[in-house]
This record gives structure tokens, C-alpha cells and sequence, in this order.
């Protein structure tokens, strides 16, 4: 032991005390998903507090000379009695009572109980120090490692923090009507039991109108539950405001709801409220669930099987590489089910696992703060089928095997990851349901950023499209060209096979509404794929388009075809869209798509032989000739349109400049996408895109954005312009680029000033996006489906077909699909079929 000593007292400086604000990285490995409960444990470094497994320590030792680490294990203890600990001496588990997180009557984050066993661990001869050692040590290497140890057990993990912060849904404000609720002496009088609805009967979900007294049934629910909207319909018709559950009331208090308000809410004056139509609050008792409950219900439902597809059918539970699970962190199906695809895809194999010996190797210091690290750690958790098995039940004796395997396996919890490629964006750092198809985007354009050098796997997606515009004054056309990465179809509902159907579920509806009664279940529109195909490849009528063939605005057709075919199609169904209330909805629609895709006749064909084009010049740009007013010109139609919607005034007009008048779908687009901008509402600041003849521009451009938008295959002139455009915001530039790519490709002079008398090869075109291109056939191989009311809420799956047999990943459920509904799917995946 007094070597032991000796090493410590030697290395006594490199062992750190974690100070507020450090991260503490004990629950997860940098470079795999090893945590204290793996075989081999967790050995945190004392000077980074950087995680590792036990295949890991080692190269992280011979790399930076780090010698202590503290080495946690845990090991998941035995339960023997049932869930209330019945006949134990402990007291039975307690049901959550709160909608929260991490606070007294929440949710228990910490459900499983583990025995921890904690020493330090001295590389490279891996000698053991435990608490006990430390005792015999001399005081100054007691005293360091001591406060080390227990500064590192006694931190957050950085996961914890991010994973689990401290939150409670049940905070509720007081309503600004309840202090001056006027209650109308009008006789009522309300008894403590027997309670109906006044219009249809309804005999639960009732909720007792504050002002009037009216009882009435409360709103129905997305799957034909709850009521029937009275009490709502109620408040419409003559504004009272608040409305208390009946079954809620106790001497603690109610549920009160705030329809003006739309949310719940407190009221102080209660008693007082509800005596006024004879009920004693001190003598009512609880006979109905408060939201609160059913919320929590509905939180603690989250992840079970039969919520989801296929859940009538019993399957069979995969194992093993390219199988593996992923565990939900809460809310974060949408990016499981993304990563699953992706990392089928050979091109994000080859990048990131093929060679993740070299990628681990040139890791930074820290390498939970770099994506390459992160993605590749990802993909081989994934492929690697190390955490492809299956998961013990907490009841069961960790010690005696299951005798039957479940469906849940161990799987990997993308924590590191998540928290990586949702950092600084206001929708991915937080635990909110999310839009699988925005994620999708999201992660490749981070792809983009950091594949500057090297291949590319966001190529295999990328593909260009030519629009092809032609003036019906003159006849002449113009085509232009522009990058994407998924194609978007329409789903028009006019064109549904079962018309009959749907408008005898309509007649239907309407009567039930009539006669108070709750509506049948509805049918689900038929739409052939063919029709969304032809939707999107129709001609488009635009009335306002600028022609320079008659110098002035005119009606033109476009027509949109693909000018390449990427190795991997996705095809994103529009089933999210807007009614005429501008309220989001989900289309519950039906779509025969194919399993072979033939788009040949989609192959845009470029200038038809004796087609004349339009003279090359430029449209009037968004700028007045008037150098010194500097207003942009936009179209004041869908600048108010989006008005009516209830957004800022500046915001619509950055959202119609921005999406460059491109029409109301667009820009609704860019404000749902940049409504979280700390500058959403502030004034539009149109930069000078242009300086005046032998003037420099003044305003300077991030070299790092300069470099992403060059290795994305335009050229340095081309990256400047699109960055002073945007005020220097990289994704704006990005989206600007691409929607500017025919000006782009005009240009003569760059925006630093270059002179005419420059060299030859500076006035040769610059190149454009690297595509890749080939035959435009392609055969299904997964597709990602969504189930729910709107993106911001509901659970995804995705399915993937390996070895031609069809697999459901959910979350962490890997199983063999028996019936895989294709034809209800969001997002599908094809890949180029070999002629």
C-alpha cells in the first residue's frame, strides 16, 4: 500500500475536485454506450471527468498520461416482493400525484435500486484504492482524493442534467377573471351528486359554468372520447369564461379551466364561487380523475405496445447486428426512428463506422463535444449488435435467467448524442415531441458542415430540380435549377377513391352533432399514390410572375421535373397542413404506395428543341431602385395573410423576404421554423447585397460559415454573397442559396470587388452542388410512420426491410413485422434499383 501511496501523492496534482458548472460525464462513455451498469463498469478520469468503458480506459491513459480514475459499478438489486413491497419493511411505491419531474409527488426518475461499488483505479497497472485504503494513506492524499470522490458521486451527470431537469406541468397561474367574476343571480342551484349534461345527457366529463351555473359535457378527444364539446360551444356562444370539473371539487381545491385563457388555471375565490350555486366545497369528495391524473396516465402509457401499429398481433423479437433498440429519453422517438434508416444507409456506415478505430483515435480532448465522435459512436452501437439484447424484467432476479426473452432489449440511450446535435437549436435541445422530417434535415445539414473534406454520406440524397417557367405572354421560357434533399407530396383529398363513403361519414357526423351525440368513427380517406405523383409534376399556374421577355408582370406556367436522380429517394407525404381556421391538422388518409418507384418520365429534358428562352435579365431585385429607401419589395398579400394568423407584422415580412415571395406555404414555412429566434419580431434589416460601382463592401462574413457553404460545392463569391444577405446566419444562407441559384450562377462580379481584367479561369462558371445521378428507379426499403394529432405530439416507429423481411424498430422493440402499414407512413426511404 505505501506504493499505492507514493503513485497517488505523484499524481496528487492531476486530480480534480469538480467545481459548479463542471461536467461530470459518470453515467455514459465518450466513445461507447459502457455505463456503471455494463460489464466492467464506468472508469471516470479525475481530471476530465470524462467517462469510460473498460475497452476505452486504456487508450484514453496511453494517450494523455492520466493515471487515477474512479471506477463505478452498479449492480440492479433484487426484487422480491411485488410493487407495493407488501409484507417488506420498506413502505409500498408511491403513484405519482404531480404532472413533474424531480419533484416531491412526480415522477420517480430513479425507479431501479443498485448497489454501488466505488474505488479508484491507478493505470496502468490498474491497483485498486478503496475508501478504506485511503484511511492508512497520509492526510494531504487523503483529504485530495476523498473530496475528489465525493465532489465526482456527489455531481450531476451531464445525461441527468439534460435528461432530467426538474419540471412540473402542474404549475398553475390565477386566472385574471377570477377576482372579478360576475355570477349571475339567476337561482341555480346545483346538487352534490347526479350530475348531467344540460344538452346531451352525458353523465361524466361535465364542467360547471362559473358564471351561469350551466353544467355541460367537455371537450371530445382526438379518438372519439372525453364529450362532446358543449361546455366549449357554450363559452363560445356567450363568453363566460371559466368553468370548474365537476367530480374535482375537495376542501383542497378543483380542477378549473379558463376557455378565454385556454388553459387551466387558479382560482382564489373559488369557495366563494362555486356557494353561490349552493355547493359546500368543504363537504364535496373526489368522484372523477382531475386532468392532472389522466395526463399522467397518459405519461406513464407513453412506449407500450398497444399504442402503436401492429399491437393486435404478437411478434417475434429480434436480435443481433443492425437489430439494436434505442432507448426513448422522452419524446425522442422521432430521432430513433430517423437514426435507425439512416444508419442502414452504406454511406453512413462507410463514414462513420467502417473506419471508427481511426475516428476514436483523432478524437479532440473532448470528445462529447464532437460530432464525427458522436455519430460514429451512434452508428456502431447501432450495427455492431453489442447492445442487441434482451432486457431483464426489473422484477425478475437479475441472477436466474428469463426463461422466455422479452421484446424490450438493453439497447443504447443516445444521450450524448442527442444532446450534441440539439445543441443551441430551440425545438431539438428539448425534450418535445419534434417533426421527424425537420430532424432529418436538421441532422444533414450538420452532416454538411462537417464533411468539408472527405466523402460526403449527405450526397446520397441530394439531388437537383429544374423548374421550367414559361411566360404565356410571349411563350419564352426560363429554367433554373435547385438543390434538395426530400421530395414533398401532396395528398389531394378531392382525388379519394371512397368518396361515397366519406361523405355518408359526414352526413353522419353532422347528425350526431345535431342530436347532442357522439359522432361514429370516421373512415379513412383512399388516395392512390399516383394522384400524389401527378400533383406534384403538374403545371403550376403563377399570376404575378415578373417576364423580362414584355418587362412587366404576367401569367406563367412552371413545371418541375428532376434534373438528377440520387442514389436514395425520401419521399415526405403532406399529410400536416392547415384549415381554414389556420389550426395545424393531420390528414388521416391511406396511400397505396408502391414497393417500386419508376420515375423515368420525371427526367426534366432541359430546353425543347426551337423553345426560346427568356432574355437574361435580372428580375427587379427585392431592393427599390431607390438606393435610399432600401424597402424591400414584397407581396403585401401574404404578408397579410400570415397577419391574420396573429404573428408579428416585422415577422411576416422577414418570412416573405427570406422564403423571396415565393407564396404563403413558404413563408409560413420559415416563421414556423424561426418563431424562436430571439429576433423574430425585431425590424427586417435588408442588406446592401450589391456595392455601388468601384465601392467594397464593409461588412465582413464568418470564414467557418464560408468554408460549410463551399464544401456543399459552391464557390467562395457565391457563399459571400448568400452570407451578407442574411445578416451572416449560416442557415438562412443556406436556404437563401438554394433559392437563388440561377442569380448565383450568373454572376460576373463577386461580391469582394473582383475587376473585370481578371483572369480567365475567375470568369469561368462557378461549379454547382455535387450530385450524384443515375436511373430513376428505386425499390422501398424503410419508411418512418407517425401516429398522432400533429407532429408536436404523438410516437414513431419506423420500419426497415433487411434480408427482405420486414422489422419494426420502436424505440426499444426490435421486432419481426407481420403487417407493415405501409400505407400509413410519413416519410419513405427508396434506393436506386441496379438496371
Amino acid at each position: 500500500m505505501a506504493e499505492v501511496s507514493e503513485i497517488l501523492m505523484s499524481v496528487l496534482s492531476t486530480i480534480r475536485v469538480p467545481r459548479p458548472g463542471d461536467r461530470v460525464h459518470k453515467d455514459e462513455c465518450a466513445f461507447s454506450f459502457a455505463s456503471p451498469e455494463s460489464d466492467g463498469g464506468l472508469y471516470v478520469c479525475m481530471n476530465s471527468f470524462l467517462g469510460f468503458g473498460s475497452q476505452f480506459v486504456e487508450r484514453h491513459h496511453a494517450r494523455t498520461g492520466q493515471k487515477a480514475y474512479l471506477h463505478i459499478t452498479r449492480t440492479r438489486k433484487a426484487q422480491k416482493e411485488d410493487d407495493n413491497n407488501s409484507g417488506s419493511g420498506d413502505p409500498p411505491k408511491k403513484k405519482p400525484t404531480r404532472l413533474a419531474i424531480g419533484i416531491e409527488g412526480g415522477f420517480d426518475v430513479e425507479q431501479e435500486q443498485y448497489e454501488e461499488d466505488v474505488k479508484v483505479v491507478l493505470f496502468p497497472d490498474r491497483q485498486e484504492v478503496s475508501s478504506d485504503d485511503l484511511a492508512t494513506m497520509p492526510d494531504v492524499v487523503r483529504e485530495r482524493v476523498s473530496l475528489s470522490m465525493a465532489g465526482l458521486l456527489a455531481a450531476d451527470s451531464v445525461s441527468h442534467a439534460l435528461q432530467v431537469q426538474q419540471w412540473d406541468g402542474e404549475v398553475r397561474q390565477e386566472s385574471k377573471h377570477a377576482a372579478e367574476l360576475k355570477q349571475l343571480d339567476n337561482g341555480v342551484k346545483i346538487p352534490p351528486s347526479g350530475w348531467k349534461c344540460e344538452v346531451c345527457d352525458l353523465e361524466e366529463n361535465l364542467w360547471m359554468n362559473l358564471t351561469d351555473g350551466k353544467v355541460m359535457c367537455g371537450r371530445r378527444y382526438f379518438d372519439g372520447s372525453g364529450g362532446n364539446n358543449h361546455a366549449l360551444q357554450h363559452f363560445q356562444q356567450t363568453g363566460h369564461p371559466l368553468a370548474v370539473k365537476l367530480g374535482t371539487i375537495t376542501p383542497d381545491g378543483a380542477d378549473v379551466y379558463s376557455y378565454d385563457e385556454d388553459d387551466m388555471v387558479l382560482d382564489s375565490k373559488l369557495a366563494e364561487h362555486l356557494s353561490h350555486f349552493g355547493i359546500d366545497m368543504m363537504t364535496m369528495e373526489k368522484t372523477e380523475r382531475t386532468m392532472t391524473e389522466l395526463e399522467i396516465a397518459v405519461n406513464q402509457r407513453v412506449g407500450e405496445w398497444e399504442v402503436i401499429q401492429e399491437s393486435g398481433t404478437t411478434l417475434r423479437p429480434l436480435w443481433g447486428p443492425g437489430l439494436t433498440g434505442m432507448k426513448n429519453l422522452g419524446n425522442s422517438c422521432y430521432l430513433n426512428s430517423v437514426m435507425q434508416v439512416l444508419f442502414t444507409i452504406p454511406d453512413f456506415q462507410e463514414k462513420y463506422v467502417s473506419n471508427i478505430d481511426k475516428i476514436l483515435d483523432d478524437a479532440p480532448s473532448d470528445p462529447t463535444q464532437d460530432f464525427k465522435t458522436q455519430v460514429a459512436k451512434l452508428g456502431y452501437g447501432l450495427l455492431s449488435g453489442e447492445y442487441s439484447k434482451p432486457a431483464t424484467d426489473p422484477g425478475d432476479d437479475p441472477n436466474t435467467p428469463s426463461s422466455e426473452p422479452r421484446g424490450d432489449q438493453v439497447g443504447i440511450a443516445p444521450r450524448m448524442f442527442k444532446a450534441l446535435v440539439g445543441r443551441g437549436h430551440p425545438e431539438f435541445s428539448t425534450n418535445r415531441q419534434q417533426d421527424a422530417q425537420e430532424f432529418l434535415l436538421h441532422f444533414i445539414n450538420m452532416v454538411e458542415r462537417n464533411c468539408r473534406s472527405g466523402s460526403n454520406p449527405s450526397e446520397a440524397f441530394r439531388f437537383l430540380v429544374e423548374e421550367r417557367i414559361v411566360c404565356q405572354q410571349s411563350q419564352k421560357a426560363k429554367y433554373t435549377q435547385r438543390v434538395d434533399y426530400i421530395v414533398q407530396l401532396p395528398v389531394p383529398m378531392d382525388q379519394a377513391t371512397n368518396p361515397e363513403e366519406l361523405q355518408e361519414a359526414e352526413r353522419l357526423r353532422e347528425e350526431a352533432e345535431a342530436s347532442g351525440n357522439p359522432p361514429p368513427p370516421a373512415p379513412r380517406a383512399c388516395i392512390p399514390f399516383s394522384v400524389c405523383l401527378e400533383a406534384l409534376s403538374e403545371p403550376e399556374t403563377l399570376s404575378d410572375f415578373w417576364s423580362s421577355a414584355v418587362q412587366a408582370k404576367t401569367t406563367a406556367t412552371k413545371t418541375t421535373r428532376f434534373a438528377s436522380f440520387p442514389d436514395y429517394l425520401v419521399i415526405q407525404i403532406k399529410k400536416f397542413t392547415f384549415g381554414l381556421d389556420w389550426v395545424p391538422k393531420k390528414l388521416d388518409v391511406s396511400i397505396d404506395v408502391p414497393d417500386t418507384l419508376d420515375l423515368t418520365a420525371l427526367r426534366a429534358t432541359g430546353q425543347q428543341q426551337g423553345e426560346e428562352l427568356l432574355p437574361e435579365v435580372a428580375p427587379p431585385p427585392l431592393m427599390t431602385p431607390d438606393v435610399e429607401v432600401k424597402a424591400p419589395v414584397l407581396d403585401d398579400s401574404t404578408v397579410s395573410q400570415l397577419c391574420e394568423m396573429g404573428f408579428p407584422l416585422e415577422a411576416c415580412r422577414k418570412a416573405v423576404y427570406y422564403t423571396g415571395n415565393t407564396g404563403i406555404d413558404a413563408a409560413m414555412n420559415w416563421v414556423m421554423g424561426h418563431m424562436d429566434d430571439p429576433d423574430f419580431s425585431a425590424p427586417l434589416v435588408v442588406p446592401l447585397c450589391s456595392s455601388g460601382p468601384g465601392s467594397t463592401p464593409t461588412e465582413s462574413v464568418s470564414e467557418e460559415h464560408l468554408a460549410t457553404i463551399v464544401s456543399m460545392g459552391f464557390s467562395r463569391d457565391q457563399a459571400t454573397r448568400a452570407l451578407r444577405a442574411t445578416s451572416n446566419v449560416l442557415e438562412r444562407a443556406v436556404d437563401w442559396i438554394f433559392s437563388h441559384l440561377d442569380d448565383l450562377e450568373s454572376m460576373e462580379v463577386s461580391e469582394g470587388g473582383r475587376s473585370e481584367g481578371g483572369s480567365e479561369a475567375s470568369r469561368d462558371p462557378p461549379p454547382g452542388p455535387k450530385v450524384r445521378d443515375g436511373p430513376g428507379k428505386y425499390e422501398l426499403f424503410a419508411f418512418i410512420s407517425h401516429m398522432g394529432t400533429s407532429t408536436m405530439c404523438g410516437h414513431y416507429v419506423c420500419h426497415i426491410k433487411k434480408d427482405q423481411q420486414w422489422v419494426i424498430f420502436n424505440d426499444q422493440k426490435v421486432c419481426a413485422s407481420e403487417k407493415p402499414p405501409k400505407d400509413l407512413g410519413y416519410l419513405y426511404f427508396y434506393r436506386r434499383v441496379s438496371e
